[in-house]
């Protein structure tokens, strides 16, 4: 299946199959043909798992250069090596970047690809649920230490190819981490989508019903990514359940808690609030909340830190303007909007789902 995603700095495909690799490529084949070498940068646990199958499915002579597994991928050490590592190949503009691995490797190889020479043509092939979510738009970025996805730049990818064999080896974290992005997909979009994920855990999804999850979901991206670019209206309801989850995964120290995992945890915390802006009920609260417990979310990372620590990295967040928190919240379901909190506000949601969590046991 493919997805066409138009925004006005560009045009492409996101291209959903299962053994697709090799077929999908060769579909790019005009802008191939126009590179002098073709370069992929990938990490050392997705290599050890795919470097034969890959290898076999690539119809191109490449090289390739691998990179730290995890958030270790988004330093300015690695990205600095990366760059040294293009220009000792004699990379030029016309080099061809492709990024083979999770939302970090993708994250990483779209800035690199961004800022090589001032720009060179990359794309993404996601081995991650997650990567449907960040392999799609054009977000790139790395991280600091005081903040994730802090220095990064809008580039939009030549393709997004997603063969989904190469999911069939993700561990449960890598697979709650992926399916958060869903769910928040269909909290913003589709009451009904939502109510049916809702029945299940986010572990019930195989082959040919993940891959129709993933495209519902790319869908919803790609729609709001055409209408916004560069995230100055709609784009910002993509950041739902992020705030509260960004920081406590930086808190946390990136990659302790995985990213998705973190937006789970937010997105209640974001429910939290909204009841007092919204139609949802508390009882809605916590359904969603009893859904990702069933789903294993480790939501006992709450208790590692006080809110004071956690206001302190939501103040850093991207969407602060002029000193006041920005949170998407629903009217309902399919209905997001952006609301100023105060810090006030904030620090009483914050009391709330520690004590909602206590009553369940986490």
């Amino acid at each position: 299946m493919n997805i066409p995603v138009e925004t006005p700095s560009h045009q492409y495909e996101v291209r959903i199959g299962d053994h697709n690799l090799t077929a999908d490529i060769q579909s790019i084949d005009p802008i191939i043909q126009k590179a002098d070498k073709l370069i992929v940068l990938t990490d050392e646990n997705v290599w050890q798992l795919h470097e034969e199958t890959f290898t076999k499915a690539f119809p191109y002579p490449f090289t390739v250069h691998v990179m730290p597994a995890g958030e270790a991928c988004k330093t300015f050490e690695n990205y600095y090596a990366v760059q040294t590592f293009l220009l000792e190949q004699k990379a030029t503009r016309k080099t061809m970047i492709f990024a083979f691995g999770g939302g970090a490797v993708g994250d990483l190889t779209g800035y690199v690809a961004a800022t090589f020479m001032r720009g060179v043509p990359f794309v993404q092939i996601p081995t991650t649920i997650l990567a449907h979510d960040s392999a799609v738009g054009g977000k790139t970025a790395i991280n600091h230490p005081l903040g994730k996805n802090m220095i990064g730049a809008f580039y939009q990818p030549e393709a997004v190819i997603y063969d989904i064999r190469f999911l069939e080896t993700l561990p449960k974290r890598e697979v709650r981490s992926g399916m958060a992005e869903t769910v928040k997909h269909a909290f913003i979009s589709n009451r009904q989508w939502l109510d049916s994920l809702l029945q299940h855990t986010v572990y019930d999804f195989e082959g040919t019903a993940l891959a129709e999850q993933l495209e519902k979901g790319i869908r919803v991206k790609a729609d709001i990514v055409a209408r916004d670019e560069e995230e100055h209206s709609v784009r910002k309801f993509l950041n739902f359940g992020h705030t509260y989850g960004h920081a406590i995964e930086a808190a946390s120290g990136f990659g302790k808690v995985a990213h998705g995992e973190a937006v789970m945890i937010g997105i209640v915390y974001a429910l939290l609030i909204g009841e007092k802006y919204s139609q949802l009920s508390h009882d809605f609260t916590k359904e969603v909340l009893a859904f990702a417990l069933r789903s294993e979310y480790p939501f006992e990372a709450v208790s590692n830190f006080t809110f004071e620590t956690l206001l302190n990295y939501m103040m850093k967040d991207k969407k602060v303007e002029y000193g006041k928190l920005q949170f998407v919240l629903l009217d309902e379901v399919g209905a997001p909007f952006v609301q100023e909190i105060s810090a006030d506000e904030a620090r009483e949601a914050d009391t709330r789902l520690r004590k909602l969590l206590q009553e369940v046991g986490k």
